[in-house]
């Protein structure tokens, strides 16, 4: 009897598991890649903007981009105030909106490839996708452009989209701080802590008491 009841129970067992596995093919597990793409490619709407601070270093020009006007080139020595950026947040992805802090203009790429400063940046082509490549250099994808990338040349020029790669040097790029003031001026700095010193007789006469105390 006790062996019928085990091959009974084995037997159960051996078809709940092919009803689990029917169900698994009836309903497939979710592709929450497909679903982290599709979100990052849509501005959030919801949450707080992140924004940063700091200067991208042209790997071909040995200087940092800059926008002056509609003028946008990779000139700008360190510390320069046209090469600080503030980069804010599109999305929860890598997905980013660049403006020149002192100018007020954003980075942008128009329909021909060509990187210009614009005052307003919220249309497609002022969101760049930041890519961190294996070899620790960063390369900005425009959203709107795909397989476009900002670049410049050897003199600071910037380079027509359409022929860029993400493998070129070209695209490449360091995120520097900023050499300048303060991005926010009315920012409160860290306070140094205070110290209180004791007199030191003081302090020796009390732990004379505390060890004479039963």
């Amino acid at each position: 009897m006790y062996a019928i009841n085990q091959r009974c129970i084995y037997i159960s067992f051996h078809f709940f598991v092919l009803w689990c596995h029917a169900q698994g093919e009836n309903h497939p597990s979710p592709n929450f890649n497909q679903y982290v793409r599709e979100q990052g490619a849509v501005t959030d709407q919801l949450s707080r903007r992140q924004i940063r601070v700091y200067q991208l270093y042209s790997r071909t020009s040995g200087k940092h981009v800059q926008i002056q006007g509609k003028k946008v080139t990779a000139t700008a020595e360190d510390g320069n105030t046209f090469a600080r950026l503030f980069v804010e947040t599109d999305t929860f992805g890598s997905r980013v909106r660049i403006k020149g802090a002192e100018s007020g203009r954003y980075l942008c790429m128009n329909r021909k490839g060509k990187l210009v400063g614009k005052p307003n940046g919220r249309s497609r082509d002022c969101i760049f996708t930041e890519i961190v490549l294996e070899n620790n250099y960063t390369a900005f994808q425009n959203a709107k452009y795909e397989g476009w990338y900002v670049a410049f040349s050897r003199k600071g020029r910037p380079i027509k989209a359409s022929k860029t790669r993400e493998n070129q040097r070209e695209v490449h790029f360091i995120k520097r701080l900023h050499k300048g003031p303060l991005p926010f001026p009315n920012m409160d700095r860290p306070r140094h802590f205070e110290f209180i010193s004791f007199p030191p007789t003081r302090r020796a006469k009390r732990n004379r008491k505390s060890q004479m105390s039963p």
